[in-house]
């Protein structure tokens, strides 16, 4: 189903399906293409709208019955890592960076494979051959980078013989950085390298003068996204408005389907960049 403004782009509705972090609810997103010279400035207006990037498209959620996804993303300047995130940062401090432009390789698609098997058999990217894969890193229309993370290598080798620990996919916003998708190495589960990506997003906006850091979506009640409520200097997009997160209680109910707005008012709230 299309919905229009009175000036492009054009937003879409998906049909409704099982929600991936909800048991026995169904989801929907609301969507439009990226696409030409005003993609990235779209990208931009969007995300601060609580809408993500999944290669050419943008999206947000727009359940029938339900509201739990809210966009979340950590104000940087405010942001103090806990007692656990700064053991984290030790245990990880040797871990390499690098940066590298939107392209899949081999090695990342490997990882990718473990990743899926150990944390996420069941999951909607289960199934992805490394086509998808390539799609998913490569197909961007706005500025996006690949952040590899390497265990040291060996005596006298460059960094980059270090083993692929994680990767994480990253979009460049004019606000800040956002965590399209990452993924790391299960056999150092101990080693939470999913919250040093995390921490370490925080460190580049920091040096780069960026003031947030966009996580995706915190779902109260889904134990998948409950580690996103553990950072400091959490913000989440409800009710139209960002906002501290505060106690993470006070998110988790149902929503009556009266309560929710039609997708034609949704619509007419979103701000578009500047023509």
């Amino acid at each position: 189903m299309r919905h229009s403004l009175s000036t492009a782009p054009q937003f879409y509705v998906t049909a409704p399906q099982p929600c991936p972090y909800l048991h026995g609810r169904t989801e929907r997103k609301l969507f439009t293409a990226l696409a030409g010279e005003r993609a990235r400035d779209l990208n931009n207006a969007l995300s601060r709208q609580g809408f993500r990037r999944s290669q050419n498209v943008v999206y947000r959620p727009s359940c029938e019955s339900c509201v739990a996804c809210m966009s979340a993303r950590i104000r940087v300047a405010d942001f103090t890592p806990s007692r656990t995130q700064r053991k984290v940062m030790r245990r990880n401090g040797g871990l390499t960076r690098a940066s590298t432009s939107a392209w899949a390789t081999d090695e990342q698609f490997d990882l990718f494979r473990r990743y899926l098997d150990r944390r996420h058999a069941d999951g909607g990217m289960a199934d992805m051959d490394i086509f998808e894969f390539a799609s998913m890193i490569e197909e961007t229309p706005v500025r996006t980078r690949v952040l590899e993370y390497r265990a040291p290598a060996g005596p006298g080798l460059p960094s980059s013989d270090g083993a692929l620990a994680a990767v994480c996919l990253t979009d460049v916003l004019d606000d800040g950085l956002s965590l399209v998708y990452s993924f790391y190495d299960p056999a150092r589960l101990a080693d939470s390298l999913g919250t040093w990506v995390i921490l370490d997003h925080v460190a580049m906006a920091r040096e780069a003068g960026l003031p947030y850091v966009y996580l995706g979506y915190w779902v109260p009640g889904s134990r998948k996204m409950d580690y996103k409520a553990g950072f400091d200097a959490l913000e989440i997009y409800k009710g139209g408005v960002w906002r501290d997160i505060g106690r993470r209680e006070d998110h988790i109910g149902e929503t009556h389907p009266l309560a929710i707005d039609p997708i034609v008012e949704q619509v007419a709230r979103i701000h578009l960049p500047n023509a």
